[in-house]
């Protein structure tokens, strides 16, 4: 069974937003998305291996 509950969010004085309640399993999704963001950014600049060659690697090592 899916549970949607509405949105849920802090409001300042004035009634406007300024932080949003979500579930620890969203919050958690969110964090681990941000975190693959910053590997890819890290390694951007990194040089990239052929696809064959990884495949040739993969099979040395028994993995393929």
């Amino acid at each position: 069974m899916i549970w949607r509950k509405k949105n849920q969010y802090i409001v300042n004085e004035k009634g406007q937003k300024t932080a949003a309640i979500v579930p620890i399993e969203k919050y958690e999704e969110i964090l681990e998305e941000i975190h693959d963001l910053a590997v890819v950014a890290e390694r951007r600049n990194e040089s990239t291996v052929p696809f064959h060659e990884i495949k040739k690697r993969l099979k040395k090592d028994g993995f393929l």
